[in-house]
């Protein structure tokens, strides 16, 4: 079973009961993508590493750029 005919079941059973249907799936993964990048970034911060550029950076180093 995927997730799929897990949200159809608890659609149907929420329906049954009366109660507010679950968010289908995939619903909040940018918001969810969004939260771990600014905790990161946040991490980052905290640690005195520079916070905006990184990828960038490691590219540029890595292709000898820079």
């Amino acid at each position: 079973m995927n997730a799929m005919h897990q949200y159809l079941f608890d659609a149907y059973r929420a329906a049954r009961l009366g109660e507010p249907a679950p968010p289908a799936p995939g619903t909040h993964d940018v918001a969810v993508l969004r939260a771990v990048r600014e905790r990161r970034r946040a991490e980052r911060e905290c640690a005195g590493r520079p916070a905006r550029g990184v990828l960038r950076h490691r590219l540029r180093a890595a292709l000898g750029l820079r």
